[in-house]
């Protein structure tokens, strides 16, 4: 007899298909083999001493900090320990418990959505003269060659943006923006790009926007993160697809010391108000896309424990963007002019991906279609 250890992030699934186990038994099974780690903030003194006697009671726990079942505080953090069958049950028999347990209960409910999406990767072209990678600089005839390019090397999505939103980068108005784009969308849309790929228009300007989606393009990607009603307005009216992006402050002042208290749980927050938001105008949940801002109004620290924490965001049920090509957080990490950050853009967007991130907005098409096959061969 031998024995050997298999690690958590093996699909267990695929293992208990080899072994012939039943479907019912697979799916029974699985809920027990991954575990689930909850950090609850601020939770009333009642809520934690019944929440920690009901995890008990079910083979699950409740991490709390001496003094609870004394009640020597009103409030106090936790950290809730159980298996995905675990959280079923909570989620379920704190629906009848008093002092906010019926909230958490729905929000633990929220965090096993299973939506699985498929790989898709979105090659980046900048029609202006001041976006932090010049090699992403493209205009007219030979924009259109780069984008055939990016088709032919594996790009689901070609994401389009006349405005660079670099820190620190001036704005301009809307009339210089179109005049940037028009002449690439037009060209696109004459030569029928879009039927090979999708196309997403990088703006947050109605107009702009509505140019694109009239002329074959599918998705408004908004960094702003759809503060506009009118670009709302104009998605839900065209049955297109938006990406809200979070971003804190705007491109010129950004990256002044942003500061969070948690910047995962303020993130969520905002994708949380923003979806919502969407839909009241029309947009289509299918229809939305959420991107965490990566190197927007964050620092190295928050940059990395939003990727770290990505998974956090599947609760919406909504595909997940990353962008974090070329940016300067890997210069923080690994001194590198940006020229030189290839491998240090695939190690982030390798384990974006693995954390849950399924659309990644990258400069580097051909490697990074390279990247994620490998990749997948080793997590198939």
């Amino acid at each position: 007899m031998e024995i050997k250890r298999i690690y958590s992030n093996i699909d267990v699934n695929k293992i208990m298909k080899k072994l012939n186990v039943d479907k019912p038994g697979i799916k029974i099974m699985s809920k027990k083999a991954k575990i689930y780690l909850f950090y609850i903030k601020n939770m009333h003194i009642g809520a934690a001493n019944i929440l920690k006697q009901d995890a008990l009671s079910i083979g699950a726990d409740l991490a709390l900090p001496n003094g609870v079942i004394t009640c020597k505080f009103d409030r106090c953090d936790a950290l809730l320990i159980g298996t995905k069958k675990h959280i079923e049950i909570l989620s379920r028999k704190e629906l009848a418990q008093p002092y906010g347990l019926k909230n958490l209960a729905k929000e633990l409910k929220s965090y096993l959505n299973e939506n699985r999406f498929d790989l898709k990767i979105m090659g980046v072209i900048n029609a202006n003269d001041d976006s932090f990678y010049p090699n992403s600089r493209f205009k007219g005839s030979l924009a259109i060659k780069m984008i055939e390019k990016m088709i032919e090397d594996g790009a689901d999505i070609i994401d389009i943006g006349g405005v660079s939103s670099r820190p620190g980068s001036e704005p301009v108005d809307t009339e210089e923006e179109l005049s940037r784009v028009k002449p690439i969308i037009k060209e696109i849309y004459k030569n029928r790009l879009f039927e090979k790929a999708e196309f997403s228009i990088d703006s947050f300007r109605p107009e702009v926007i509505e140019f694109a989606l009239n002329h074959g393009f599918k998705i408004a990607n908004d960094i702003t993160g759809l503060r506009d009603d009118d670009v709302a307005r104009v998605v839900s009216k065209m049955d297109a697809k938006i990406v809200i992006m979070h971003m804190k402050g705007n491109p010129k002042t950004m990256q002044i010391d942003p500061e969070y208290e948690d910047v995962t749980i303020e993130v969520s927050r905002f994708f949380d108000f923003q979806i919502k938001k969407a839909i009241d105008f029309g947009i289509k949940k299918h229809n939305i896309i959420i991107d965490p801002g990566i190197g927007f109004g964050k620092n190295l620290d928050h940059n990395i424990e939003l990727l770290q924490n990505l998974e956090e965001f599947k609760k919406f049920g909504c595909e997940i963007l990353v962008g974090a090509s070329r940016k300067s957080m890997i210069d923080k990490i690994f001194p590198s002019s940006v020229e030189k950050r290839l491998p240090g853009t695939l190690a982030l967007h390798l384990k974006a991906f693995e954390n849950g991130a399924n659309i990644i907005r990258c400069h580097d098409v051909y490697e990074h279609k390279q990247a994620f096959e490998v990749f997948k061969e080793l997590i198939d």
